[in-house]
């Protein structure tokens, strides 16, 4: 009788074309926020195709709005739906969330693509387009894995929940409703860009905006004003100063390789109305990091203690003291220990696959994970075939084998943590 393992191997082999060009189908069909729908059609035709049960909703309730860590500036999510495919086991088997997001982040500079964003260029083994790494890619993987065991004629006893969610770029409001919908499981494995390395814990992370006053004057007798410029620059000093200093309490080993575990990114300038004019007020927007054990709220009281003490620094910020506010997007921290069930299932099956232990590190980045821990009580391993660094920036590609090396690993991965019956009844003896 052949083994599992090998139906499943052989079935994605013969499959590669078909797999290949609908991942280059979904890169082709632009998503990025508040466009999302014609994507999320590809995927529930894709579902429909394989014969998972739908569910598929507009979020924005009121239960999701007024929810205490909802976070999101978007004010219509109508024709852009979230979208599930249930495919329920037989009974007494762990269940399995696969979760995915289909928005992508703007193109950036359309004059430093070497192709159109949207191509789905295939050139030396990858995949070029937005999306592809983030993570279109991972999203095609979680799909072959459950077609990969549907067409072998594997019966799972747990059940598998995939998941094609919105808003993930902007604060997670699409797994965030998922949740308050009901989907909650045993585990649930997030395929984003993770360079096929395993991410159990997960840096949160949430955007600030700081506006800092100065005194205007003409630029030739700038000495009568106060640059709200100047004043900036020395805020964002101190802000370095915080960084290096939250950075110097990261004491986690998954946190070695990474040069700045929870960064403290300014991500936007803007000052000023008149080069001959002495700018009156100034304003930066940025991300600040989160740990995977610390709670948003700490990380807030640590930036605005820092802001507080500039009044002790310079007198002009005691009498004009610097204006926080907290917007946009949040993305809450997530941690799984390392010797979790979870993480155990996902390392065995890498093995079998890759013949080598898979290398475990911390996110550098937030994810959707931490919504699913936090709120929706269930465990989550990040892995993912896609290419960390490739992920927001021009240019971007996925390696077409690490596509469906993922796939292997995670429908070997559902084998083991759901369980397998055979039609008649009886447990698979796994081999």
């Amino acid at each position: 009788m052949e083994k599992l393992e090998d139906a499943i191997k052989k079935w994605l082999t013969a499959n590669r074309t078909t797999g290949t060009l609908f991942l280059q189908r979904l890169v082709q069909e632009r998503s990025i926020r508040g466009e999302e729908s014609k994507a999320q059609a590809i995927i529930i035709e894709k579902l429909r195709q394989i014969g998972l049960q739908l569910d598929i909703w507009e979020i924005g309730s009121k239960e999701l709005t007024s929810h205490p860590i909802f976070s999101s500036d978007r004010k219509e999510f109508r024709g852009n739906p979230n979208v599930v495919g249930i495919w329920k086991g037989a009974g007494n088997g762990r269940s399995m969330i696969l979760n995915g997001h289909i928005d992508v982040v703007p193109e950036g500079d359309l004059d430093e693509w070497e192709n159109d964003p949207y191509s789905g260029t295939i050139r030396d083994g990858k995949l070029y387009g937005r999306g592809a790494t983030d993570m279109k890619g991972g999203t095609v993987s979680l799909l072959l894995a459950i077609e990969a065991i549907k067409n072998c004629g594997i019966k799972l006893k747990g059940d598998v929940i995939f998941q094609s969610v919105i808003e993930e770029e902007s604060g997670g409001a699409g797994t965030l409703a998922a949740v308050l919908r009901g989907y909650k499981a045993d585990g649930a494995i997030i395929p984003e860009p993770t360079n096929m390395k395993l991410f159990p814990k997960q840096q949160g992370s949430m955007w600030f905006r700081i506006k800092v006053k100065g005194r205007s004057a003409h630029g030739g007798t700038r000495y009568e004003g106060v640059s709200a410029i100047e004043k900036m620059i020395f805020l964002i000093k101190e802000l370095q100063k915080l960084e290096m200093s939250r950075n110097l309490k990261v004491n986690d080993p998954l946190y070695e390789e990474t040069p700045i575990p929870i960064p403290i990114n300014i991500g936007k300038f803007y000052s000023g109305q008149w080069p001959s004019s002495v700018p009156d007020v100034a304003v930066i927007e940025g991300r600040m990091g989160v740990a995977p054990n610390e709670t948003m709220e700490n990380a807030e009281k640590e930036m605005e203690a820092c802001l507080a003490k500039l009044a002790k620094k310079d007198l002009w910020f005691a009498e004009n003291p610097p204006v926080i506010e907290w917007f946009g997007g949040r993305w809450q921290p997530g941690s799984l220990d390392t010797s979790h069930t979870l993480i155990q299932s996902v390392s065995r099956s890498f093995q079998k696959i890759k013949g080598t232990e898979p290398v475990i590190e911390a996110s550098p980045w937030g994810t959707d994970g931490g919504i699913l821990s936090s709120t929706g009580q269930t465990p989550v391993v990040v892995f993912g075939p896609g290419v960390t660094e490739a992920a927001h920036d021009i240019n971007e590609y996925i390696v077409l084998d690490d596509v469906f090396e993922a796939a292997e690993v995670i429908a070997l991965t559902l084998l083991d943590w759901c369980g397998v019956e055979n039609k008649g009844g009886e447990n698979h003896r796994r081999n």
